[in-house]
């Protein structure tokens, strides 16, 4: 089958959102759909991720895609993505994230995200909370989708090249979703277990070389990336460039890395939002190790990258700079 996939946001290239078979969108085609949209666009005030996803639908068609893997933008019910009318739904996790659009609390959230659920569609759930799974299959049952969960504890348990327990249980959800599919997809247990074998994410726990890239950007994220940190050690010493958005927790994401890293500089990614910058200002309390402020992001770099190992997190601009300066690094290079 030809497959399509859509995810967001990009690290360095828009481009690396649209893709057919592993390969991006052309330069050629961005500029044709930007020009054919452009009515729509200025007629309606639509946003760049609308624009995007509308973009996406278009591009598949013209590709002739079979399957398409599209994610959520934000939350669910609201989002653009979900004038689809999929084969089958996942909720991977639930957490405290974009509480501006979606809802002050767990139950909230969760509900806005149970919002892509469609009838007679299997909607497969991987957050484990009880509370919170009850309030996705309220949503979901109302509308007569058939809820799928995932039971706590369950992981992938073979060749994954992703790295970190995080990922294992995304695996499990994933692979439930494979076998959620009509059968007329075709998918068998030996293509299940030849995919995970072989998949890759930029960005996520990606090692090159002396460099680790993660794109962990909330105190969630950071739990998982100290969690792989852990189980897989990487040559010491160990520094890490970290670039947290203003509206993030950052002395507790940066107290959490602080043990299990040598040093940490804090900068700004430059490609950051103006409203989304912050220059880390003064935190109660020590952290495990040193915390250097160097906000002049070149700087930054330039005094991290004579470690022995190299960890660059804190948000998917801080990766995605990194990888910009980089020579060979950028995921479409």
């Amino acid at each position: 089958m030809r497959v399509g996939k859509y995810t967001s946001p990009h690290l360095v290239d828009m481009r690396e959102r649209i893709m057919v078979d592993g390969v991006p969108i052309s330069r050629e085609a961005v500029v044709e759909w930007t020009i054919r949209l452009r009515p729509l666009i200025d007629e309606h005030g639509i946003s760049f991720f609308e624009a995007t996803t509308a973009m996406a639908f278009a591009d598949f068609a013209a590709r002739g895609v079979d399957v398409a893997v599209v994610e959520v933008g934000l939350g669910g019910r609201l989002d653009s993505t979900n004038v689809l009318s999929p084969v089958a739904s996942a909720v991977t996790h639930v957490a405290l994230e974009h509480t501006e659009y979606l809802g002050s609390c767990l139950a909230e959230i969760a509900r806005e995200k149970a919002g892509i659920a469609k009838p007679g569609v299997p909607l497969i759930v991987g957050e484990v909370d009880p509370a919170l799974v009850a309030e996705i299959r309220t949503v979901a049952e109302a509308v007569g989708a058939r809820v799928v969960p995932v039971p706590d504890g369950c992981e992938y348990d073979g060749a994954l090249k992703l790295k970190g327990r995080h990922q294992r249980r995304n695996a499990a959800v994933a692979r439930r979703v494979l076998e959620e599919l009509p059968q007329a997809f075709g998918v068998r247990c030996e293509h299940i277990a030849a995919g995970f074998a072989a998949a890759e994410l930029p960005g996520r726990f990606e090692s090159r070389g002396k460099w680790i890239f993660d794109v962990a950007h909330n105190l969630n994220g950071f739990e998982a990336l100290t969690e792989t940190l852990s189980a897989d050690v990487p040559p010491r010493p160990l520094h890490a460039l970290v670039g947290i958005l203003a509206d993030k927790n950052w002395p507790a994401m940066v107290e959490l890395l602080a043990k299990h890293v040598d040093r940490i500089y804090l900068t700004v990614p430059p490609d950051a939002p103006e409203g989304r910058k912050t220059d880390y200002p003064a935190s109660d309390g020590e952290f495990a190790c040193e915390v250097i402020k160097e906000l002049n992001f070149s700087e930054a770099l330039r005094k991290v990258s004579a470690a022995a190992t190299i960890l660059v997190t804190g948000s998917v601009y801080t990766v995605g700079d990194v990888m910009r300066r980089l020579p060979g690094f950028a995921p479409l290079c």
